[in-house]
């Protein structure tokens, strides 16, 4: 029986060196895959960028300043009319001509002048129509030709308008103008708890009352270190991206902001030209040694 217990001592040293031999390349590539200095992630850099924060409106275009015009007295009918909607007019010129009422006998003319230059919005004089001092007016005017888009918000987004504002204003048929916030309603429809705004856009020959249109007021703009979206990671603790430095990884808090085309501004935890990991949720962790590489900005969003 001596050779049995000499035998199963080497038969158990045989299986340890057979299974150390097999488990030593699997951990070598661990290894390998948690840390080599060899390891290529891609990467992006911290460049400046502006972003803006925006509020869209929408609603019709309406006269910024409108004129009413009425005859002078009553007892007079429509004999001729002379302008027509979209004509420009000059103070003092002859829209309309009156004649006195068939009833009252008698038959002098009266002409009715525009007040202020400006366009012709509307014209609701009529041909052999009476005309009154207290009836709808006869002509419709936008003094100096300016318009504006008369738009309603939500009571939120009112409170982070001012006056002044730039807005890019859509219209259609005609395309984008530029303009600004000019007014600001001081007062909520208690239904629909929305308020109006007016925004200015000018004159320009093209523009019609009642069109309609969308204002697109840019109410913050701010520049600084932006970096792919997709470099964020959003975790318990907060906001981290992994900063490479040293060609090694150190992950770092930040605190973003505003968010355009693929790209999201930093506002503290990075300076410009810090190098990050264009891919959150890459496998390395603080200390790895990593060989950058500089991938392009659509690949980095990808």
């Amino acid at each position: 029986m001596p050779h049995l217990l000499v035998a199963k001592p080497l038969l158990l040293l045989t299986l340890a060196i057979g299974w150390l031999a097999g488990a030593s390349p699997i951990s070598a590539a661990e290894r390998s895959q948690s840390g080599s200095p060899d390891r290529a992630v891609t990467v992006a850099k911290a460049k400046e960028m502006c972003f803006s924060h925006t509020i869209q409106v929408t609603g019709v275009l309406v006269a910024k300043d409108e004129v009413l015009v009425r005859p002078e007295k009553d007892g007079l009918k429509v004999s001729q009319i002379l302008v027509e909607p979209g004509d420009n007019v000059t103070s003092g010129q002859v829209l309309a001509r009156l004649t006195q009422d068939g009833s009252q006998g008698g038959s002098g003319v009266t002409t009715v002048t525009a007040p202020a230059a400006g366009v012709i919005n509307a014209v609701q004089a009529v041909i052999g129509a009476p005309a009154s001092t207290r009836a709808d007016p006869l002509f419709r005017i936008a003094r100096q030709g300016e318009m504006e888009l008369l738009a309603e918000t939500p009571v939120n987004s009112l409170a982070r308008l001012a006056p002044d504002q730039p807005a890019r204003i859509e219209i259609i048929g005609i395309g984008e103008l530029p303009g600004k916030v000019r007014l600001l309603s001081s007062t909520i429809n208690p239904t629909t708890q929305l308020g109006n705004v007016r925004l200015s856009i000018g004159t320009n020959s093209r523009l019609r009352v009642g069109a309609f249109g969308r204002g697109i007021v840019e109410v913050a703009r701010r520049c600084g270190p932006s970096i792919p979206f997709s470099a964020v990671s959003y975790e318990t603790e907060g906001t981290v991206v992994q900063v490479v430095r040293d060609n090694q990884i150190e992950s770092r808090r930040v605190i973003v902001g505003l968010i355009a085309a693929g790209d999201i501004e930093v506002r503290e935890g990075l300076a410009m030209g810090d190098v990050v990991v264009a891919r959150a949720g890459a496998f390395v962790r603080d200390g790895d040694r990593v060989r950058p590489v500089t991938g392009s900005a659509d690949t980095a969003r990808r």
